[in-house]
């Protein structure tokens, strides 16, 4: 059924680094460190471990069968497998959310992008009020950060248009040893900081009395949304791996570099945290209104050092917001260009035009579009919120049923085992959990974004 002519990802180191790039985004250096000091740090670690094996990895490997099984784009390898049932679907529902998400993933990224430039120039190096009213000014700008999404999909654009191997996978080979790179230098940084050891006794300590309801299901909405679950993506992605590709080992491979990065973030932010004192549960204003202030009240008695590690900072977070953009683009790129048969110029074209107007809306709907509302949320917190708590939940949804109940065993089993060649002592337990753990845990995550539970 798949077509063995297609381009493929020439290694496996640039399998795991391209896969793992999807997964490695803002929500590893900002939202796993940020949810860690709400839950009481290591703690949540060991809980947000569990869901990974429990839904992460089946659920990952759910779309790698139906995407390697199928060698194509997403919305035909739904619909190759699922014939006339109201599966086919789901394919089509994972090209719409993936180019949404990209439209407002780019109006941050753009942040990180300016953050960036302000750090060379030497503009977020300031008292925290200057700092305060910067981002205030900058994100309501008519203009600036407009330019800055409009940008960053054009950057990703650059890469996407190139191809699968020139493109793709010899990006994900400079970004990803880059960005730990830089993560490294990072956390040594911190760490010689008077008073780290208290945030890196934090971060790995585990103080279970603070593991709650609240705990639980905050751990497992990180599970699902930091591996890229629902979003299409890796079913593209495994559409381009080899019939030698290990889908098992592979999904745990690319969860546990996912997991260190988040945890690596960790260890940069929490000893510089604890350095100066701030409350490492300062919430969605961490990166871009505490941590300047933490960089500048930090590193501010060595000259130099604090205007250096808040460019390398913002760096890190431009290369990880990259490495998932890239994903995000390349779901509808493979979508237009084979279902359309347009070159791969003019399919990556039709994405980057697209994203780039729900980019501009989403960021003028922190300025001037402020007041226009869309069930009662600006534009890019609409964006948000009907990907994070309906398209996303919905698609990994379906697909874990899709995969467990409707797809011929015999196919789940051969792709599964590369036909024979893996040992299959683990396809029970993952048919098991794909057919009942994933499913509960998915409306688990529904049910409690949206409010019921």
């Amino acid at each position: 059924m798949a077509n063995h002519n297609r381009a493929t990802f020439g290694s496996k180191l640039g399998i795991i680094l391209a896969t793992a790039g999807s997964a490695v985004g803002l929500g590893n250096i900002w939202r796993f460190p940020y949810m860690t000091g709400l839950n009481g740090g290591a703690a949540f670690i060991l809980v947000y471990l569990v869901f990974v094996l429990m839904l992460g990895v089946p659920g990952m490997v759910a779309e790698f069968v139906v995407g390697r099984a199928s060698g194509a784009n997403a919305a035909k390898a739904y619909r190759q497998l699922a014939g006339s049932s109201p599966f086919r679907a789901i394919g089509y529902l994972g090209v719409l959310t993936s180019m949404i998400i990209l439209g407002f993933y780019a109006v941050v990224a753009g942040w990180c992008l300016q953050y960036l430039f302000a750090s060379v120039v030497g503009h977020v190096d300031g008292d925290p009020d200057y700092v305060l009213t910067y981002f205030k000014d900058f994100s309501s700008d008519p203009w600036k950060p407009s330019l800055w999404a409009l940008g960053f999909v054009v950057l990703t654009h650059l890469v996407v248009v190139r191809g699968v191997r020139n493109g793709i996978e010899r990006a994900s080979k400079l970004l990803m040893p880059t960005l730990l790179l830089l993560l490294l230098v990072l956390i040594v940084a911190a760490c010689l900081l008077p008073g780290a050891t208290k945030g890196i006794s934090f971060l790995f300590h585990p103080d279970f009395s603070k593991i709650d309801r609240g705990t639980i299901f905050d751990a497992l909405g990180q599970a699902f949304f930091s591996l890229s679950l629902g979003t299409a993506c890796l079913c593209t992605y495994a559409s381009y791996f080899s019939r030698q590709t290990n889908l098992l080992g592979s999904a745990v491979q690319i969860a546990l570099l996912d997991t260190l990065v988040a945890v690596l973030a960790g260890m940069m932010i929490f000893p510089a945290a604890f350095s100066v004192g701030v409350n490492p549960d300062s919430g969605p204003s961490l990166i871009f209104i505490t941590l300047p202030n933490v960089f500048h009240e930090a590193f501010g008695s060595v000259p130099g050092v604090g205007y250096i590690v808040s460019i390398l900072f913002y760096a890190l977070l431009s290369l990880a917001a990259l490495t998932s953009t890239i994903s995000m683009h390349e779901i509808g790129t493979a979508f237009f260009h084979e279902e359309f048969r347009l070159s791969r110029g003019k399919g990556a074209l039709v994405v980057t035009v697209a994203c780039c107007v729900i980019s501009v809306f989403c960021s003028l709907s922190c300025g001037v579009l402020a007041d226009v509302k869309v069930m009662d949320l600006t534009i890019l917190d609409f964006c948000d919120a009907i990907t994070a708590k309906v398209l996303l939940p919905l698609g990994s949804l379906f697909t874990c049923l899709f995969v467990g109940w409707y797809v011929p065993r015999q196919l789940v089993r051969d792709e599964f085992t590369n036909w024979g060649t893996v040992s299959k002592c683990f396809f029970g337990v993952f048919l098991f959990f794909v057919r009942f753990i994933c499913p509960l845990c998915i409306v688990a995550i529904f049910l409690h974004q949206s409010g019921v539970i």
